[in-house]
C-alpha cells in the first residue's frame, strides 16, 4: 500500500500579505537554482531610507531580486558579499595605518607600534618607522588593532535596498530572489522479494546547501524537471543545456497523479518546515510503498546489425510500474534506485543500483542492477543485401545460452532502426517498442541455448 509522506498540494506564489509573522519559503529546482521568498516586517520612515536584509544567500543572483510592500518604491539596491575575515581586513587596510600589539612572553608587557600596511598578498608586509617588517607567527603573541571596519565589509552577506516610503510606520514586505548553491536529489531504496514478486520502496530527498547562508524554519518546495537557464558572460547570454540522461529501458506512462504542478513541472512540498544549514546535507523521507508488483528480467540491447566475436552477458533488470494498480501510484523524480534482495538466511544484500529519469505516473520501469553471469547472447550478421538506392536487407541471428539450472526468458531489443523498417521473416514474433526498437521475448531452456533469427528491411 502506498503511503505518501509528503503533502501534495502547494502553489508557488508570493508569500501572503496577511501573514502575521515573518515567513520563509524556499523552492529548489534540479538545475542548481532555488527561489527564496521571504516576508519581513519593516519599520520605515517617510521618504527615502536604506533597508538592510542580512543572511541572504551569498550565491544570490542580484538581478533577480524583487522587493514589494505597501506604499514602498524601490530606488536602488546593492548586494554586499565581501565578508569580514582577518585576511579581508588586512587587504582593505593596505596603504593605511594600524596598531601592532606584541606581548613579551617573559614579563607579559605589551608593546604597541603604529604600522603602515604595504601589502597583504601571501602574507602581510608592514612599514614601522623606517624599517620594513613581515607580520608572521613566530611564537610571540601578537594582535592587530583597527580603528574602524572598512566600508562594505560585512560579517554576513547583506542586501541593502534604498526605498521611498509614502508614509512612516511598520509594514510587511515580500522579498524574493534566485540563488545558486541550493540543490536536491532523490534516492530510492528498494527491497525486492523475487519469490513473492513484490517490492518495498522507500524514497529519500537529499538537500544540499552551499549558498554560504542558512535557511531556518523554511517551508521547502521541490520542483522535479529541468528548467532552462542562461548565464551572463561579459554581457552575452549563454545557453547552458542540462546534462544528458540515459535512454530508459521502460515505457513512459500516461496516468495522472495528485501532485501539484507549475507549468510542466511537478512540485513536492515537504510536509513540515525544515532548517537547511550552510554546508549541510540533509535527508528527508518523501515516499514509502510496500508490496509493489515487481519481477526480475533479463534484457539484451544492441544498437546496430553486427557480428560479435564473443558472447555478451545480458543485463539483469528489475521491472516494476509506478501505476496505481501496481501499488505505487506516484510520479518519481530522477534519482538513483538501490536494490536489495534477501539471501538464503533472510538477510538483505545489495545487488546493484542505477539511475532513473523523471518518470510520470503509470510508467513501466526497467532498472538495470548488473549483468547475468550465466546468461549470454551472441549476435551474428548473416547477410547484408542492398535493395534499391537506400534500402538494405539484413539477415541476423542471436544465439542465447543459459548455464542456469532453470529456464529463463530474455528480452532481445534491436535498436537503431528507422521508422520504415519492415520485418520480412523471424523465428519468433517480435513487437515494436517504438519507431527505433524491435523486441523479442525468447525462452532459453535450462543448461541450453536458443537461436533467434530475423530478416529485416531497413536503411
Amino acid at each position: 500500500m502506498h503511503r505518501p509522506i509528503l503533502a501534495l498540494a502547494v502553489a508557488i506564489a508570493a508569500p501572503a500579505w496577511a501573514a502575521e509573522q515573518p515567513s520563509l519559503s524556499v523552492t529548489i529546482y534540479n538545475s542548481d537554482v532555488a527561489l527564496v521568498q521571504e516576508v519581513r516586517r519593516l519599520d520605515v520612515p517617510a521618504g527615502r531610507s536604506r533597508q538592510e536584509f542580512r543572511d541572504v544567500s551569498a550565491a544570490i543572483r542580484p538581478e533577480t531580486v524583487s522587493l514589494a510592500g505597501d506604499g514602498l518604491t524601490v530606488v536602488e539596491q546593492n548586494f554586499d558579499f565581501d565578508l569580514l575575515t582577518p585576511q579581508k581586513l588586512m587587504e582593505k587596510a593596505v596603504g593605511q595605518q594600524i596598531e601592532i600589539v606584541r606581548i613579551n612572553p617573559g614579563n607579559g608587557q605589551e608593546t604597541t607600534e603604529t604600522a603602515t600596511v604595504l601589502s597583504a598578498n601571501d602574507g602581510v608586509v608592514l612599514k614601522i618607522g623606517e624599517r620594513i617588517e613581515v607580520l608572521r607567527a613566530d611564537g610571540v603573541p601578537t594582535r592587530v588593532r583597527f580603528d574602524r571596519l572598512p566600508e562594505n565589509l560585512r560579517a554576513r552577506p547583506t542586501l541593502s535596498v534604498t526605498v521611498d516610503a509614502e508614509t512612516a510606520g511598520p509594514r510587511q514586505a515580500a522579498l524574493s530572489y534566485l540563488t545558486r548553491g541550493l540543490s536536491w536529489k532523490a534516492d530510492y531504496v528498494a527491497l525486492f522479494d523475487e519469490r513473492a514478486g513484490r517490492l518495498d520502496v522507500q524514497g529519500w530527498i537529499t538537500l544540499t546547501n552551499n549558498t554560504g547562508s542558512s535557511f531556518r524554519e523554511a517551508q521547502a518546495h521541490l520542483v522535479a524537471g529541468e528548467v532552462q537557464l542562461t548565464e551572463g558572460n561579459f554581457g552575452v547570454q549563454r545557453f547552458r543545456p542540462p546534462p544528458p540522461r540515459p535512454r530508459p529501458a521502460g515505457v513512459a506512462g500516461t496516468e495522472g497523479g495528485d501532485q501539484d504542478q507549475v507549468g510542466d513541472f511537478y512540485i513536492y512540498p515537504l510536509k513540515q518546515k525544515t532548517s537547511i544549514e550552510n554546508n549541510q546535507t540533509k535527508q528527508v523521507g518523501f515516499l514509502s510503498a510496500q508490496g509493489v508488483k515487481a519481477s526480475k528480467a533479463y534484457l539484451y540491447r544492441t544498437l546496430v546489425f553486427e557480428s560479435r566475436e564473443n558472447a555478451e552477458h545480458v543485463d539483469t533488470v528489475l521491472k516494476f510500474s509506478n501505476a496505481n494498480a501496481a501499488g505505487l501510484g506516484a510520479p518519481l523524480p530522477a534519482g538513483i534506485v538501490r536494490v536489495y534482495m534477501r539471501d538464503g538466511a533472510g538477510e538483505a544484500k545489495f545487488v546493484g543500483e542505477n539511475s532513473i529519469n523523471h518518470t510520470p505516473q503509470g510508467s513501466e520501469l526497467a532498472v538495470k542492477t548488473g549483468e547475468a553471469f550465466d546468461v549470454t547472447v551472441q549476435p551474428t550478421l548473416l547477410g547484408r543485401e542492398r535493395r534499391g538506392a537506400s534500402d538494405v536487407r539484413y539477415r541476423v541471428s542471436y544465439t542465447l545460452r543459459n548455464a542456469r539450472r532453470e529456464p529463463v526468458e530474455v528480452e532481445v531489443r534491436q535498436d537503431g532502426l528507422w521508422r520504415g523498417t519492415k520485418v520480412v521473416q523471424e523465428s519468433q514474433p517480435s513487437k515494436r517498442i517504438d519507431f527505433n526498437t524491435l523486441a523479442w521475448t525468447v525462452r532459453v531452456p535450462a543448461n541450453g541455448e536458443t537461436v533467434l533469427t530475423a530478416t529485416i528491411d531497413g536503411r
